[in-house]
């Protein structure tokens, strides 16, 4: 069985559009539209890699992170973050967090697909 990814993002376009992509590539593909409702969905299964997108309203990406970081039974989990902004600060925090990439919005499927591959090569 292929690898699994989650992607966290409050737009419906962007998920569709990730689902849709990484789904051809032969990945299994979990989504969700807020980061309370991403953590949800990997404390009841299993993702090889989190695709989470920063910009959030209620909880954003770091703060998703901070959360993720701080389960225990989640704290090893493979994060990339999904971004439209090329904010330093964000991407130092994000660094600290452990993310192991970034995925620059809008992706194309040959990019997104490259760095996912990439991200994974180790797990």
């Amino acid at each position: 069985m292929g690898k699994t990814i989650l992607v966290i993002d409050d737009d419906a376009m962007n998920l569709k559009r990730a689902e849709f992509i990484l789904t051809k590539a032969g990945y299994g593909v979990l989504t969700a539209a807020s980061g309370r409702e991403g953590i949800e969905r990997l404390k009841r299964g299993t993702a090889d890699l989190t695709l989470l997108d920063i910009e959030m309203p209620g909880m954003n990406g770091i703060q998703t992170l901070e959360q993720i970081r701080g389960d225990a039974s989640l704290c090893g989990s493979r994060v990339m973050a999904l971004t439209a902004s090329d904010d330093g600060e964000m991407r130092r925090r994000m660094e600290e967090l452990g993310a192991v990439g970034y995925i620059k919005k809008p992706f194309m499927p040959p990019a997104l697909q490259r760095q996912v591959e990439e991200a994974l090569e180790h797990v």
